[in-house]
């Protein structure tokens, strides 16, 4: 029933609340009743009042159901849970701009990502030439909104609303699903947004008016993936940035084996917990990868521990880095050995 009454949000709720009212009285219609052309008819208003009345009524308390759902549904379907396959998306430089970087991915790896992320600036137009190319391969678009220099209370306040809707009205004409999420790893030191920069209060209002102005808009063909980093010592605690089940569809973690030491549990096992202490929803890896100091080892562990964690996508960071431990090459096609260990992980758990 849920899924029936739901699928378009409150609006949409309303139209077939009534065209099932409609539905009741056109039915109760079809019941035997007296006939105003059959000759010596005698009217019989309790008979009628209690046909038509009780017609009316179901439709009153069916209205007044759906009225009930809807408020508690803001205008979107949260992607539903998903199997037990664990799917598998990528990121590589130029994505954006040309599919090059999947061929060449799905070339070397065997596995045709059923995601594609990229990352764009707030004040930028929507990357639609980059969902149109994804989508046309058969892949989910997923973008990382980075507000960069626009302060969380600008955002909140409106200020940059024109841009939020020239982006919402873009997602809408797509038409097709797209993944969306805005100001990633607030609980990360690093962003402006982020933690001891910018206050957890200022970051969630800012957050719930972006999704609140794309579904002003009608863009609703967007899951919004609220996207954290795993724990470290000086990490903000994830609880203060959740902004509410009715703002999220999917959960997103960060996290990338960097040391040989490092195990699923290690980097997930925390910030997985309070996440599912706040929310039922999907929980995605929507960036990582094993580097070279961490082992190759580490990449069938990483598959492994998704998989068992129930977590539903797997997004590979694919990028060459060379800047210390923490920006290592996660590329696979640098290193035969790793490429060899995550086309093993990807046929077995995938």
């Amino acid at each position: 029933m849920r899924a029936i009454l739901l699928s378009g949000g409150s609006a949409w709720v309303f139209v077939k609340a009534v065209t099932i009212m409609f539905g009741l009285v056109a039915a109760s219609r079809l019941l035997p009743g007296p006939n105003r052309q059959v000759p010596g008819y005698r009217p019989r208003p309790l008979r009628a009042a209690v046909r038509y009345g009780g017609a009316l009524i179901a439709a009153g308390a069916l209205i007044t159901g759906c009225a009930m759902i809807a408020a508690g549904h803001p205008g979107h379907t949260p992607s539903p849970p998903r199997s037990d396959t664990l799917a598998l998306g990528m990121y590589a430089p130029g994505v954006a701009t040309s599919y090059t970087p999947e061929r060449e991915f799905t070339a070397a790896t065997g596995v045709h990502p059923s995601v594609i992320l990229a990352y764009s600036a707030l004040q930028a137009p929507f990357n639609t030439g980059f969902a149109r190319l994804a989508l046309a391969h058969g892949a989910t678009p997923f973008i990382q909104l980075m507000p960069d220099s626009v302060p969380m209370r600008a955002v909140a306040s409106g200020a940059e609303d024109t841009r939020l809707r020239a982006d919402a009205a873009q997602v809408k004409n797509l038409g097709h699903q797209v993944m969306l999420s805005f100001a990633p790893e607030a609980n990360g030191t690093w962003y402006a947004w982020g933690w001891s920069h910018t206050p957890p209060a200022e970051w969630v209002a800012a957050w719930r008016h972006a999704v609140t102005v794309f579904r002003q808009v009608g863009a609703v063909n967007v899951t919004w993936v609220w996207t954290v980093n795993v724990a470290f010592p000086d990490s903000g605690p994830v609880a203060d940035y959740w902004p509410g089940a009715a703002y999220v569809g999917e959960v997103g973690i960060d996290g990338y084996f960097i040391r040989p030491s490092d195990t699923f549990t290690s980097l997930f096992g925390s910030v997985l917990s309070g996440v599912r202490r706040l929310t039922t929803r999907p929980v995605i890896l929507s960036e990582t990868a094993v580097g070279p100091a961490a082992g190759t080892a580490a990449i069938g562990r990483l598959f492994a521990g998704a998989r068992a964690s129930r977590i539903g996508l797997l997004v590979w960071f694919d990028e060459a880095q060379h800047d210390g431990l923490y920006h290592q090459d996660w590329r696979l096609e640098d290193d035969p050995a790793a490429l060899a260990a995550y086309r093993a992980a990807a046929k077995e758990h995938s």
